[in-house]
């Protein structure tokens, strides 16, 4: 049985650079052995983080035998492809969210992976913060009484314009993609229910066409009422709330605890009064030993797989929301 995962980086993105590598190499039974680069960055990148090996392209990354599973920050759209030319050579991938530009890639992309017995996930961090498991706890314990409502907010005010792939659309650019895709994760997540109905709104960028602001509602199959924001335009803010027939349980932590130092934090607000949970956690670890741990031991990620396309269903369903200026139903 493989003691330890082998991991190759097909990219020297900021998030591989600062968040991801650095978890690898935190946790036991993982190391990078290699990262590649089209920039000609990744020797560089390799000797300032330790790693052995620095390739120029992602195919001879790839064509390493040495290497076990691979990361995939890539730009959005080039997920399916990289995806699925890691499957090829037998390389398990966690790949950046969102998965792809649409639910039919994602599903192409994880039945690809299948075929070729790979594991497959998608990296949302944020779900791997045991303040999650918490508040779902507290749920289950009747503390705030039958859930009516849920809202999820995940903004920061994007300076860079002229640049940043985010503004790209033929890149996969735009909030939803990039931080609305957080929200709908949470809200499908935490209340274990699926949408029956779609609205959104965005504020598109006259110049670029992307969704700098986006709102959306939902009405779950169990009845709740959710709502979303995303933005590249408002300060930052990363957060949920749960409104119950007793009581309300506020997140103002939920996606990036890490940059309080992983401390998540759980309001309670209630008849007999208002108390605060402080749960920590190292969330990019937890990522990468769980997919670590389910390719060293053979687990089945196939609920993963299932979530990561039910989400991308949401996130189409609101930008031919957009689109068309009307509720879509599912």
């Amino acid at each position: 049985m493989m003691h330890k995962v082998r991991w190759g980086i097909l990219s020297t993105a900021n998030i591989a650079l600062t968040q991801v590598i650095p978890a690898i190499q935190r946790y036991e039974n993982t190391e990078v052995v290699a990262i590649a680069s089209r920039s000609g960055k990744a020797q560089q990148a390799a000797d300032k983080l330790n790693i052995p090996k620095g390739y120029d392209s992602y195919e001879a990354l790839l064509e390493d035998s040495s290497i076990d599973a691979v990361y995939i920050p890539l730009p959005n759209h080039l997920h399916k492809h990289w995806v699925m030319e890691a499957a090829k050579r037998g390389k398990h991938i966690l790949c950046e969210k969102p998965a792809a530009l649409t639910a039919d890639e994602t599903a192409e992309m994880i039945q690809f992976c299948r075929s070729h017995n790979v594991k497959f996930m998608e990296a949302f961090m944020y779900q791997f913060h045991p303040q999650h498991h918490r508040v779902k706890e507290i749920l289950a314990s009747d503390a705030i009484g039958e859930v009516k409502q849920m809202r999820a907010s995940f903004s920061f005010y994007l300076d860079d314009r002229v640049t940043n792939i985010r503004m790209n659309k033929e890149m996969g650019g735009g909030s939803i993609y990039d931080v609305g895709c957080y929200c709908i994760h949470a809200i499908r997540n935490i209340l274990e229910s699926e949408p029956l109905s779609v609205h959104a709104n965005a504020r598109i960028d006259s110049e670029t066409g992307i969704d700098i602001t986006s709102v959306g509602s939902m009405i779950l199959e169990n009845g709740t009422v959710a709502t979303f924001d995303c933005s590249f335009d408002t300060t930052f803010r990363n957060e949920y709330e749960i409104i119950g027939t007793k009581g309300r349980i506020h997140v103002p932590r939920a996606f990036r605890p890490d940059v309080v130092g992983g401390e998540g934090l759980i309001l309670i607000q209630n008849a007999e009064g208002e108390r605060t949970e402080k749960v920590s956690g190292d969330i990019y670890r937890s990522e990468i030993a769980h997919i670590s741990q389910s390719i060293i031991r053979d687990l089945d990620l196939s609920a993963f797989e299932e979530n990561t396309t039910k989400n991308m269903r949401v996130i189409d369903a609101c930008y031919q929301s957009i689109e068309l200026g009307k509720r879509i139903d599912f």
